[in-house]
Formats: C-alpha cells, structure tokens, sequence
C-alpha cells in the first residue's frame, strides 16, 4: 500500500492545501463520507497489507482496522556515487505541487540568503517562481545523469513535506550527501538524526531556517550516508518481497493441511 487514499481519509487537509473554496467543501462532505465507507469495506477484502513506510503502516491500522508489514520501496542506489567534494547549494528534487510543501523550502531560503536548488516541475512553478529571492534556482526537468551529479555536489539535501516514503532523499544519501528533512512521515525510516541529517519539527520557514543554520552537513560522513542508503536498494526490496510470498504460500499451505485433517 502506498498510502490510504488521502483525499478521502485526509480530506480537511487536502481540501485546505488545495483551497477548495468552502461552498465546494461543504457540498463534498457527504461524498466524502460515502466513498470512506466504500474504501473501508474494500481494505476488509485485502488478504496481505504491505506498507512502504511506518507512517503509512500507521494510516492502515488507523483507517482500516489493519495490520501490515513494513518493506521499503526499491532505490537504485548504484547510480549515486558520492563526490570527492561538494558545492554550496542545497537541493530539492520534487514535483511543484502543493502538499510537498516546496513553499515552506523557498520561503525559508529567502530568510537564509542561502542557494537553492529546486528540480522538477508542476502546478505550483508559477507562483514559487514569484515567491523566490535571488538565490533561489529553477532547474525543471533535468536528465537522469545531471540528476546524479546534483546530488552528489549538493551541500545537503532538503524535504520540507510530510512524505509517505520519499526516494529523492535516499537517492541523496546513496551519493553520500546528508538529508534537512520535516521530522515526520516517511523521513523518519530513511534519515537516521545526527548520523545521516537532522529533523525539523515544526512546519514553518523558521523552524527549517533554524535547522539548516545549525547542521554543519560535513560532520557527516558520506560513507555513514551510504550505508544507509543501502538499506533501501532494489536488491533488498527483492529479497524481502520474495521472503514475505514464500511465508505467506507456507502459511497457506499450513492452514489448508489443517483443515483438510479436521
């Protein structure tokens, strides 16, 4: 499960990120209640829950009534490869769309006079690109082998949304470069504090402006990132996806071997 659907278990929130006006809010409510009662009855079906992170694992329980296991998406992380040194900028690698929260990153910026730079594209380019001060550096779409230069050569990468999982952050660790991330979500199973990056616990501009003046990402080393980073690659993704379908068609085995002695 990649997540419970959001705009139906956090539909407040959505409709808030998306400033749905309020007329169209309240109208959809009672849709929104309907289709919570058709997903729950849906998720009862389910036989096996996989979660990608522990918040996710989290939203099962809490919406379907669910248990889950917990196996991490696939990285791969042999295209990253950590430089012999790095640049001044930060790096945001994301799609511009509200609930990433790319905002709260360029706002912060704009406090810290620092470098930025932001990859990818949406919605949101238009009015961030209003938003940014002078140090502030819209890239769009780059090719995958400018994309791992990047992470390699940035000072230290920066999530400033509440993420299911969140691969950019791994694939920045993987290139042996530290991680400024909200301290929720789906950063708390990829960056280990005070070891590959720090946490910010407040969502505001202040808070990640606070965080990232007082984290010096070279007391990190870029090998702890790796390592890390592995935690995450295809090959163990493989491994424990094939673990769980083995358990599960033993487990099966067990209970049909049961019942047909009863």
């Amino acid at each position: 499960c990649l997540t419970t659907t959001r705009y139906v278990w956090d539909f407040e929130t959505y409709a808030a990120r998306e400033a749905i006006p309020t007329a169209l809010k309240v109208a959809l409510r009672p849709l929104v209640a309907l289709l919570r009662r058709w997903d729950y009855r849906a998720a009862q079906r389910v036989d096996h829950f996989l979660a990608i992170s522990r918040e996710v694992q989290a939203r099962i329980r809490r919406h379907y009534g669910r248990e889950s296991v917990i196996i991490y998406p696939p990285v791969e992380t042999g295209r990253f490869h950590p430089d012999t040194t790095h640049d001044d900028y930060y790096l945001i690698v994301s799609r511009l769309v509200p609930y990433k929260r790319i905002d709260l990153a360029v706002q912060a910026f704009n406090l810290l006079r620092l470098p930025l730079v932001i990859v990818g594209d949406g919605r949101d380019r238009e009015s961030l690109h209003a938003l940014a001060g002078p140090t502030i550096t819209f890239l769009g779409r780059v090719p995958d082998e400018d994309l791992a230069e990047l992470f390699a050569r940035c000072r230290a990468y920066i999530l400033p949304g509440v993420e299911d999982f969140a691969i950019a952050p791994v694939q920045a660790q993987a290139a042996g470069r530290p991680v400024v991330a909200f301290g929720g979500g789906g950063a708390l199973d990829t960056v280990v504090e005070g070891r590959t990056g720090v946490f910010f616990h407040e969502s505001t501009p202040q808070a990640l402006a606070a965080a990232v003046r007082s984290f010096d990402p070279d007391s990190v080393d870029p090998r702890t990132c790796c390592a890390n980073a592995e935690r995450f690659a295809t090959t163990v993704f493989t491994e424990r996806v094939g673990r769980f379908i083995q358990e599960v068609l033993r487990t099966s085995e067990v209970r049909r071997t049961l019942k047909e002695q009863e």
